[in-house]
């Protein structure tokens, strides 16, 4: 106890005025230091990380020691510790995170990709072949008459005339909910080995060759293509991206490797989250394209033009190379 006290009565005061100054840079900014403060914050955290060591080694007060370790701990996260703003978070997110959790996922992202073309050929081929096929693969509410028994001029009135009436709103309204929640799907159920995930992408295909083989039937294939890929090529690329993630997951389950499945799910649900999250802000995007562009963009060349350019820039975003980051 006697070196307690010895220890309290030399150093007290210097603790204090660690936490003093801690305090105030905590509650405002080391900006509010002077010159004479801010130099002295690392000497005064070395006389405390120096007064704790003595206390351990000689002082039987447990009250005391707390006291130091956790003014020591303190002081070491404001020194040496990583002070990142919100707005820099998100930055680091965004340039880093994003983009660096989508390479990490490119085998993923490609069998994704040839799932979705998969199951679109294979649509396209079916309805094509037997008009029949059509109610399988397009749900009642997205057809909304737009199927075999309908005429040129009105399949051709759903593409161009966004002033007629609340048709091809609602069109577009399901078509981004019924694509979000894919998405979401694709992601959430690649912890089953990826087959739902597989069944829904090709599916999807599906779904979207046999409207292009009514469209194109009634010679609109070509516009059909630009009133959907003028959103479509964010959409889709989302889509792949959550499958993708949901595939990394569903495999680390099958294939862990050396470590427990466990422990290979968790490492690679980090990956999977962080581009799920970025596929989430790529449907926010598209829903922009789709609530406004196409709705005001009547033309197939600027309406495929945006399409395209929207896509080779989130290829640039993602995939071009980047600078590596020093220190």
């Amino acid at each position: 106890m006697t070196g307690a006290l010895s220890l309290r009565s030399e150093r007290e005061e210097e603790w204090r005025r660690l936490e003093r100054l801690l305090a105030i840079c905590e509650k405002k900014s080391p900006r509010a230091l002077d010159d004479e403060d801010l130099m002295a914050l690392p000497i005064l955290y070395r006389d405390a990380l120096s007064s704790l060591s003595v206390a351990r080694e000689t002082s039987l007060d447990l009250e005391l020691i707390t006291y130091l370790e956790w003014l020591c701990a303190r002081a070491y996260f404001f020194l040496y510790g990583v002070r990142t703003s919100a707005a820099g978070r998100i930055r680091q997110f965004v340039l880093r995170d994003w983009p660096a959790a989508v390479r990490a996922l490119w085998r993923e992202t490609i069998v994704a990709a040839l799932l979705l073309i998969v199951g679109l050929v294979a649509g396209y081929w079916l309805v094509a072949s037997d008009p029949a096929w059509y109610a399988t693969f397009v749900p009642t509410e997205l057809a909304a008459g737009r199927d075999f028994s309908a005429s040129p001029a009105t399949l051709r009135h759903t593409l161009y005339d966004s002033d007629s009436g609340s048709g091809l709103a609602m069109l577009a309204t399901f078509l981004f909910t019924h694509n979000a929640q894919v998405a979401i799907f694709c992601f959430a159920l690649g912890f089953a080995f990826g087959v739902p995930t597989i069944l829904l992408l090709v599916y999807q295909g599906m779904m979207g060759g046999a409207m292009f083989a009514l469209f194109a039937s009634r010679g609109l294939g070509v516009p059909l293509g630009g009133w959907l890929l003028i959103h479509g090529t964010t959409e889709l690329f989302a889509i792949v991206l959550a499958a993708a993630a949901g595939f990394r997951i569903g495999w680390s389950v099958v294939f862990p490797g050396r470590s427990s499945r466990l422990e290979a799910a968790s490492h690679a649900g980090r990956t999977a989250a962080t581009a799920m999250i970025g596929a989430l802000v790529m449907l926010c995007v598209a829903g922009l394209l789709e609530g406004f562009g196409r709705q005001l963009i009547t033309r197939d060349l600027l309406r495929y033009a945006i399409g395209a350019a929207v896509l080779v820039a989130w290829l640039l975003f993602y995939y071009a190379p980047r600078r590596p980051r020093l220190g």
